[in-house]
């Protein structure tokens, strides 16, 4: 995907360069880092210079999981374009460089200097990212005005938004090591203290069936919500039976439509992903496995620090082990973590955006925040000086990293139209 993208940008006349990020161990052995696409499209001085992050990395995807299509072969079918990485975050890169084809075949001059960084590990973590974004501030990106990121959805499925904050991760392996190999339950159970027992316990202390969090401390560093913040979910346009409907559910902890947008975005959660070293196929197994690992996050929210939540969870968990007084060994493993992102919904860089999108769309967009995590929205922020944006170009029920990932069709046209409309936008204000 590098190459073709290098391939196309060269096409289109830029500069482009295959940035290597190093190398991620696996044990004993290593394997490079996707390289990161580095280009530039035009070097005028008088132009303002924005630079635009996205990733050409999707998440793993089989047609046994529930596809209804090959999750490997776009299908357009309903005005919907089916395919993993449609909407996250292949489409929108595209976008970029048709906004460019088009310009370029219009005879017409890009408005502003553009700058892309697209990377291949996203969707793992963004290996070497952090280091190439610190280390490009004062090269690459020193001249950069201003960034967009469209790598994000829309709050429903009709009505346009930009966003403006997201909240932070923190993710943990939870290991039980109960015996050095799997057993037969017929001989050995109830004679070996059994590793799953230990984990399933742990993990049901973590967070009640409401989802209250029960890690003593947790919400400590939570901001306050203020009045103005308070008010601004009002007029959010939000429907309730949509978003049950995307989510596949007919219940939700509250159909108040802004606590439920606040439990969404501006407070924090925790989720429990799954059990590694489980039984997990069809069928009957009657094992009881050796070493468990649960995998678990919560997601952050200003103005909580990762160090301090990761503190409190293993001294949180290594004390309700202790109460099991199990002889199997305990092992929390933190797998890192990052910041909240609250932007500025008033800078200049956000007007572009609202601008293209009146002009685009014929209506005011809402100003939203997200509860998914673009860790790399916050280092860009912090070490280049400069605004971000999320401009979404998909809709909130697009399924990104679900099965049936999709775009619509009239959400990518509007969406490239969107993308080169901001640019435009960018060049007009920064001149008035």
């Amino acid at each position: 995907m590098a190459d073709y993208l290098k391939q196309w940008i060269e096409k289109l006349g830029g500069k482009v360069q295959l940035v290597e990020l190093g190398e991620q161990k696996f044990g004993e052995k290593s394997l490079k880092i996707p390289p990161l696409v580095q280009a530039t499209f035009g070097n005028d001085p008088k132009k303002k210079t924005v630079c635009v992050y996205g990733h050409y990395d999707v998440q793993p995807a089989q047609k046994e999981d529930g596809w209804h299509t090959d999750p490997w072969k776009l299908e357009i079918k309903d005005g919907k374009m089916y395919g993993r990485g449609s909407t996250d975050d292949k489409g929108p890169v595209l976008g970029w460089l048709l906004v460019v084809e088009f310009f370029k075949e219009l005879g017409i001059e890009l408005p502003v200097n553009l700058k892309l960084c697209i990377e291949g590990t996203e969707e793992s973590g963004s290996l070497g990212l952090e280091d190439y974004v610190t280390k490009e501030a004062k090269g690459f990106l020193s001249d950069v005005d201003f960034i967009c990121i469209s790598d994000n959805y829309w709050l429903g499925k009709t009505k346009p938004c930009i966003t403006y904050g997201l909240r932070g991760i923190c993710s943990f392996g939870l290991e039980i090591l109960g015996s050095e190999k799997d057993l037969h339950s017929g001989v050995f159970g109830g004679t070996v203290h059994e590793a799953m027992i230990d984990l399933v316990h742990l993990l049901s202390k973590l967070v009640d069936s409401q989802g209250h969090i029960l890690i003593p401390g947790i919400l400590d560093e939570v901001a306050e919500l203020s009045p103005e913040e308070e008010s601004s979910y009002k007029d959010i346009d939000f429907g309730i039976d949509e978003y049950k409907k995307s989510a596949g559910v007919t219940t939700l902890r509250t159909e108040e439509k802004a606590k439920l947008l606040q439990n969404r975005w501006r407070y924090p959660t925790l989720s429990i992903h799954g059990i590694e070293g489980a039984f997990s196929g069809t069928g009957e197994k009657t094992v009881i496995p050796g070493k468990v690992i649960g995998k678990f996050s919560l997601r952050l929210v200003p103005h909580m620090e990762p160090a301090t939540v990761e503190s409190k969870v293993v001294k949180y968990i290594t004390e309700e082990f202790a109460k099991l007084k199990s002889p199997n060994k305990l092992k929390v493993i933190p797998y890192g973590g990052s910041k909240a992102w609250v932007s500025d919904p008033k800078h200049i860089n956000y007007v572009a955006g609202r601008n293209a999108t009146k002009k685009v769309y014929g209506i005011e967009p809402d100003f939203t925040r997200e509860g998914g995590s673009i860790p790399i929205t916050l280092t860009f922020e912090e070490e280049t000086k400069k605004n971000v944006l999320l401009l979404p170009m998909g809709a909130g029920d697009d399924g990104a990293h679900s099965q049936n990932e999709k775009l619509n069709v009239v959400n990518y046209l509007n969406g490239i139209k969107l993308l080169g409309t901001y640019l435009d936008e960018i060049a007009n204000l920064s001149k008035n």
